[in-house]
């Protein structure tokens, strides 16, 4: 081996920047700590090419409890990171909207998030429109509405707070690409950069995002993670649309402000692994979401689209939700992959979960133990309603 590292971070975007930055502050960690990441631009990262919202509105608690914690994240940023730091985080809530047929799920997922301390709003028809007077609730049964701890912010911002504090804290980082995983038995040896470089890790972390299915077949591991291109449209609305949340819609639409723009997307009718593919599939915003936008808020029959572009969602193909923690047989490899869009937000409890897995053999902050590499083994899913 050319060079030796305690722990090797494969992935260096919001994942593996969030474990290293908690992992090298964790004062019981004291060895040394590399980040590999192939693109330090991050020009086609899911982190910088993402919507960059926060909420509470899911199905299942470890998911509520993970984001509770990425909003006191935020929310504490410059005691964490300096008083000059500036995450552009917006409180304007989220709006989920439901028909009459998913109204009752709807509904069980309020009761969960006020038990777990969210602060959602249930609102029926009557009450959306005085509030949203702009919105057309015609076919609406319900909705629910993040009063508070629910918006967006500046991704890059984030991300560059946690690579800068980690590489204050320590962290060695890396431009290049794994090109092999070495394993010997049940542990992971080291790695092979595609420059010939061969690095000994005492454990590896796999943060590759929607390219983390890639990378645990190169240590022999089957992870059914791939990349599922999402196009995000900038448009612009004439009419001024007071307190627009994140509107998600029945139909799969999702709207939100971005400054004097609106931004908005939904997923394609076909949804094929994308591979490489970071084209802007101009036929998903003119055939569904400009129909359903316009019927949903009647202003946006008349819009301008300003411009496009279209990123990657690390997609768990088995239930949707995150991998975490330890691998059980091969036990120095950790995952911190398939978050299925909601990876932004949960990459500060993710962070902290690999850290203290590392450092105390276990997620002591947060129970993640639902989202254990276990499930995917055994092919048994734990899914989450909520995906946008």
């Amino acid at each position: 081996m050319d060079e030796s590292f305690d722990v090797i971070i494969v992935g260096g975007a919001i994942m593996g920047a969030a474990a290293a930055y908690f992992l090298t502050r964790d004062p019981a960690f004291t060895g040394r700590l590399a980040v590999i990441e192939r693109d330090p631009s991050f020009a086609r990262a899911s982190t910088t090419l993402s919507a960059a919202s926060l909420r509470q509105q899911f199905s299942i608690p470890e998911n509520i409890r993970m984001s509770l914690f990425g909003l006191e994240f935020l929310r504490g940023a410059k005691e964490r990171f300096g008083p000059d730091t500036d995450l552009a985080w917006h409180e304007g809530g989220y709006l989920i909207l439901a028909s009459e047929t998913g109204r009752p799920i709807l509904e069980a997922n309020h009761r969960l998030q006020q038990a777990e301390g969210a602060d959602i709003a249930l609102m029926d028809p009557a009450q959306l429109a005085a509030t949203f007077p702009w919105l057309n609730v015609e076919d609406i049964a319900a909705g629910a509405y993040g009063v508070s701890g629910e918006g967006w912010f500046d991704a890059h911002a984030l991300l560059a707070c946690l690579r800068t504090a980690a590489k204050a804290q320590g962290a060695h980082f890396i431009t290049a690409e794994v090109a092999a995983i070495e394993r010997a038995g049940d542990r992971i040896a080291g790695v092979t950069l595609t420059d010939g470089r061969r690095l000994a890790c005492g454990a590896l972390v796999n943060a590759a995002g929607p390219w983390a299915g890639r990378v645990a077949a190169m240590a022999g591991i089957v992870l059914p993670v791939i990349g599922k291109k999402r196009c995000v449209f900038v448009v612009h609305c004439r009419t001024e649309l007071p307190k627009l949340p994140l509107l998600v819609d029945p139909s799969g639409f999702y709207i939100r402000p971005e400054g004097a723009y609106q931004i908005c997307g939904a997923p394609p009718v076909e949804d094929p692994d994308a591979g490489d593919d970071f084209e802007v599939d101009w036929s998903v915003f003119e055939e569904t979401i400009w129909p359903a936008l316009a019927h949903r808020i009647p202003a946006m029959e008349e819009l301008k689209l300003v411009r496009a572009w279209a990123g990657h969602y690390e997609m768990n193909l088995l239930d949707h939700n995150a991998v975490i923690g330890p691998h059980p047989q091969v036990a120095n490899f950790y995952f911190m992959n398939g978050f299925s869009g909601h990876g932004l937000q949960q990459a500060p409890a993710a962070g902290r979960a690999i850290a203290e897995w590392i450092t105390q053999g276990r997620s002591v902050s947060l129970d993640l133990d639902v989202f254990g590499y276990e499930r995917i083994a055994a092919g048994r899913p734990h899914a989450e309603l909520n995906i946008i």
